[in-house]
């Protein structure tokens, strides 16, 4: 609705004041406005507010907000209320140019007149083109541009011609030609004293060129392609320039003498992009062989391939303090290398793979101050990234046409992209601040660790009570205990140990005991040197609540109802009586409460917190974390505070055995305690005790092996993960190798801190059947990035995929409404997008075969591998399903306010046929602008 009456209020800035009321005409003076205005967003496929602005009918039926309109009395019109200030909002927003006291006097007339619209069969429908002004146009595609580092020039080229503008205003200064074709390429040497052109003829040859730019004439050509050359760039020092071309070479020349140095073979598709390292020592490569390389400049070598992309890689840099290496391109995401292969041969290893856009990445660019990134896109997006973490910090108005390169000035505070219509347009850069940019991302950054020896083994010796009693040991260590005072039974028994570590270290305690049979129920501590308690975390309440049904046992997760739940939001801690756990899923209705993390099974604690039992009216609060070293600020509610011990492994998987992570404040000496932790001792009251760095790993688990597929219908697998070691970043897994023509829901990702995702295979109804040769060779790989580096594992075999020529009893589809949904042109899968905060609705169809009874496709579990914090929200009593006789249901999805932007493949499970399920559909995950400034 808001965005409405911005429309609105924009269109009477052109509206003419000198008319009376009577002379206004709806159809030559109203209806083109509202069509150039406001029906991009308020028409029958798109209605902004439920309101509809495509004819003038459907205008009359006004919105949620009621009538736009009354027709005679303009003062009580909604629209002329928020423009006067006498609505409860006001448009435009605060900042926004308004229209004149003359301009709203007009449009009132025209109301008070009786708002006339055209005669019955005379209103014509106006096509809306919104336009963005460009600052200058071309009459071919801009293919290149460039910033000179003294802030002077910017270079532009497109067919044959290259422009140089001057800065301040982006007016052309002078103009090059006698190109031989497209100029690919343009770049200013560092002393801002010659631009580098790329160009060439497609088929026959490649040719750079340097040029004085400060009288505009040639002085050197360099030619050796055999054909065109995409990109051109001079060393630091100016005296060697590299070349890329179509023909799959990048030469190196001397610039004084345009003789060819060497030639780096080794790609096997074209050279997209390069550039020097900042000291000029190594080159960077991208090609479409879907890799990126760096070579070494002296000797030509290659140091290493980076070949972790999918697809085509057209964008490559060196951060300005040349500790990293960036690419992107076709497989829509930002890699980032640590450079360690600065002299010689050496693996880099991948810091982190971001997914940034819905299309290929056509360049990234980075600020001459560190801070931020800027990517363009083949899906007309532009986005500024926080250098440091890749969080995203900005995302520019959607483009008129494909942006094909970005420069960014010399002072980080603009850029400009030019356009494949021959546009380009300037932009401001959003300052990324201090905290931003110092901040860290934390899987970039390592665990702090240091080199340790075998694990030392020990025997307990008692007595060892008390810290001046504790034994002295070397990590990593394991110590067979026994929680005893032999010759008594009424004294409790404390075992403790001091080893040292360094501010950072990380380290794990464990016990082993009663999964070996013993009788002690553990429970270990972190203490300091003194055995004083150490705070691990500080908890400051900011809701209270209470158990209003039924106490809950230490192991269900799920029901958990709570007092005034509506105002809690997913993966909100909740703490009760020491144990803390998190909000995993929403309750379904008025018989149901919160699912706590894991969702199924155990629930978890969280800062191995140990899961107890809840009476009913018991107190709990939604709790956010503070490090334990801050002040916090109280508000009225408790603030908790976590000491370093645990009595039950917190994921529930060890039984009454302990598990512990210690992180050390300090420099200094710490204290293991063990015990018993209702106090009782015995001589059979044994313990293994280790103490260890942290190994996160995981381990995916598939099941739905062997699937047996209808034409027409998919099969279900299911992906299970086991963390291991506090590891908890996403898991992509990859399905290749599928017999011809059958389709996968590949990649499936297991989000962050989540056990399972869900895919599947589908056999279109036009697919052949498996031959004994393909039938069993689709393998299942699962990759994560953990502390910085790229871990991937193998996945247990699908197994053999079979066709089963029988007719299915249904087939189905989802069909989203008319306006909501695109079909992606990679892949062929309809897309549907929604917003954080809101809802869409789409249908589920079947064929039925034969088969007339109800559909079943299950209750709060109906969508299957939605989004975390996406659900189907009309499910009812009785869950999704189509009644007997019906062949069609509506479903709606509703996303949490706070969803992050993604894209994520989810399909429908019928119970039919033993579970069968529809072609996979593609949510896309966009945030909205207007409830973006509303935050």
């Amino acid at each position: 609705m808001q965005r409405f009456l911005f429309c609105l209020t924009s269109l009477l800035f052109i509206l003419p004041v000198n008319l009376t009321a009577a002379e206004i005409d709806y159809q030559k003076q109203v209806a083109p406005i509202l069509q150039k205005y406001c029906v991009g967003c308020h028409n029958a496929e798109d209605m902004e507010g439920d309101l509809e602005l495509h004819t003038f009918a459907a205008m009359q039926k006004g919105g949620t907000n009621g009538p736009v309109l009354v027709a005679g009395k303009g003062n009580e019109s909604l629209l002329v209320q928020v423009l006067t200030g006498n609505a409860d909002s006001v448009m435009p927003p605060e900042g926004s140019e308004a229209p004149t006291e003359k301009e709203i006097a007009l449009l009132t007339a025209w109301i008070d007149a009786g708002a006339k619209g055209p005669a019955p069969g005379t209103e014509t429908i106006m096509l809306n083109v919104p336009q963005i002004q460009p600052t200058h146009s071309y009459d071919d595609p801009i293919t290149s541009l460039d910033w000179s580092d003294d802030g002077k020039w910017v270079a532009v080229s497109s067919y044959q011609h290259v422009d140089l503008l001057d800065a301040s205003s982006l007016k052309p200064v002078k103009s090059l030609s006698d190109f031989p074709g497209k100029v690919n390429s343009v770049s200013f040497s560092n002393d801002n004293r010659f631009l580098v052109t790329g160009s060439g003829i497609t088929g026959l040859q490649g040719e750079a060129a340097l040029w004085d730019i400060a009288t505009g004439e040639q002085v050197q050509s360099f030619t050796g392609h055999q054909d065109i050359i995409y990109t051109a760039r001079l060393n630091p020092t100016g005296d060697l320039l590299a070349t890329g071309s179509y023909d799959r070479q990048v030469i190196l020349w001397d610039v004084k003498t345009g003789e060819q140095l060497r030639t780096l073979s080794g790609h096997n598709d074209a050279i997209y992009d390069l550039e020097f390292s900042p000291d000029g020592s190594l080159l960077v490569t991208a090609s479409g062989d879907t890799t990126a390389k760096v070579w070494n400049v002296a000797t030509g070598e290659r140091f290493d391939t980076l070949g972790q992309p999918l697809k085509e890689v057209y964008s490559v840099l060196f951060s300005p303090d040349g500790k990293t290496v960036l690419a992107a391109g076709v497989d829509n995401r930002i890699r980032i290398w640590e450079l360690v292969s600065k002299d010689k041969v050496a693996i880099n290893p991948l810091l982190h793979a971001r997914f940034a856009h819905l299309g290929p990445i056509l360049s990234l660019a980075y600020t001459p101050d560190q801070t931020s990134l800027v990517t363009i896109s083949e899906d007309l997006s532009i986005k500024q990234w926080n250098a440091k973490t890749l969080d995203q910090i900005q995302a520019f108005e959607q483009q008129p046409s494909i942006c094909t390169t970005v420069t960014i000035s010399p002072d980080s505070q603009t850029f400009i992209v030019g356009r494949i219509d021959g546009t380009f347009q300037q932009y401001s850069l959003q300052q990324v601040k201090d905290s931003q940019a110092e901040g860290t991302a934390k899987d970039i950054e390592s665990l702090v660790r240091r080199e340790v020896g075998e694990m030392h083994e020990l025997t307990d010796l008692e007595p060892n009570d008390t810290p001046d009693q504790a034994a002295t040991i070397e990590l990593p260590a394991k110590i067979a205990g026994t929680i005893y005072h032999e010759g008594t039974t009424d004294e409790v028994d404390f075992d403790l140990y001091r080893f040292t570590a360094k501010k950072g270290e990380q380290w794990i305690t464990e016990i082993k005991a009663s999964r070996e049979e013993s009788p002690l129920d553990s429970k270990v501590e972190v203490l300091d040197s003194e055995g004083k308690p150490i705070v691990r975390t500080q908890l400051k309440a900011v809701r209270d609540s209470w158990f209003t049904f039924r106490g809950k046992d230490s192991f269900t997760s799920n029901d958990f109802r709570i007092q005034n739940w509506e105002e809690m939001e997913l993966n909100e801690y909740l703490y009760a009586n020491g144990e803390i756990v998190k909000l995993w899923l929403y309750p379904r209705g008025p018989d149901s409460g919160f699912r706590v993390y894991p969702g199924d099974g155990n629930r978890f604690g969280y800062f191995d917190t140990t899961p107890l039992a809840h009476a009913l009216q018991e107190p709990c609060y939604v709790v956010e974390p503070y490090p334990a070293d801050v002040e916090v600020v109280p508000n009225g509610l408790p603030i908790f505070k976590l000491y370093y011990e645990n009595d039950d492994e917190s994921r529930r998987q060890w039984g009454s055995d302990s598990k512990l992570t210690f992180t050390a404040p300090a420099d200094g000496d710490y204290l293991v305690r063990v015990s018993d932790v209702r106090q009782f001792q015995g001589s059979d009251f044994k313990y293994e005790l280790t103490v260890r760095q942290p190994e996160p790993d995981f381990k995916v688990t598939l099941k739905g092996e062997n699937p047996t597929l209808k034409r027409g219908t998919g099969r279900e697998l299911v992906f299970s993960v086991d963390r291991e070691d506090n590891f908890e970043g996403p898991i992509e897994i990859q399905i290749t190798d599928l017999p011809p023509g059958f389709i996968s829901s590949s990649p499936i990702v297991i989000q962050e801190g989540q056990l399972q995702a869900l895919g599947t295979i589908y056999a279109p109804a036009d697919v052949v059947a498996p031959t004994p040769e393909n039938a069993k060779l689709a393998k299942v790989t699962a990759t994560a990035l953990i502390n910085g580096e790229s871990v991937k594992h193998e996945v247990n075999s699908i197994g053999e995929i079979k066709l089963d020529e029988a007719t299915p009893k249904v087939t189905m589809e989802i069909i989203p409404h008319a306006g909501e949904s695109a079909i992606n042109p990679e892949d062929g899968l309809l897309e549907l997008t929604i917003h954080p905060g809101e809802m869409v609705s789409a249908y589920v169809r079947i064929t039925r075969n034969e088969h007339e009874d109800r559909v079943r496709f299950g209750s709060d579990d109906c969508g299957r591998n939605l989004p975390h914090g996406v659900i189907v929200d009309n499910i009812g009593l009785n869950g999704l399903m189509i009644p007997e006789g019906e062949t069609e249901q509506i479903f709606t999805l509703a996303a949490s306010k706070w969803l992050p932007e993604q894209d994520r493949l989810f399909h429908l499970k019928a119970d039919a046929d033993d579970g069968l399920t529809t072609l996979p559909i593609r949510l896309k995950v966009r945030r909205n602008s207007n409830l973006a400034k509303n935050d």
